[in-house]
């Protein structure tokens, strides 16, 4: 039986050229890393889907977001913490001074985007689950 990864890749605006600048390099990472093992992945019998789910505006607080199998990566991967900072292309966006945006915390290091190296190991660890 073939097995299926589903990622979901949450961001506001109205796709990845017209997002913020770190929902949009979180993209360009799931993209690289999809391009990277899908092969190897394809020789396992694991199918990948890619949900991209453009969010209104106003959901910034949802905004940045990949979920794996419906899972988010926080909660695949030991030790991230979720956390927002300043953004300021999410302001031009929503048209707000203060526009914070999602971040996430990970062994000491705060990352706007999400990293390569954590999609693939979130990846491995939702197929692990299966």
């Amino acid at each position: 039986m073939k097995k299926e990864l589903v990622i979901e890749w949450k961001h506001i605006g109205k796709d990845i050229e017209h997002t913020c600048e770190r929902c949009e390099e979180t993209g360009m990472a799931l993209n690289a890393v999809l391009a990277e093992i899908s092969m190897l992945l394809e020789m396992e019998g694991v199918s990948v889907r890619i949900i991209e789910t453009v969010l209104p505006d106003d959901a910034v607080a949802e905004s940045n977001i990949l979920l794996f199998n419906g899972v988010p990566i926080e909660e695949l991967l030991e030790g991230i913490e979720v956390t927002t900072t300043p953004c300021g292309s999410c302001s031009c966006i929503t048209c707000e001074a203060e526009t914070e945006c999602r971040a996430i915390r990970y062994n000491g290091e705060e990352y706007e985007a999400i990293p390569p190296d954590l999609i693939g190991r979130a990846a491995v660890k939702a197929l692990e689950m299966e």
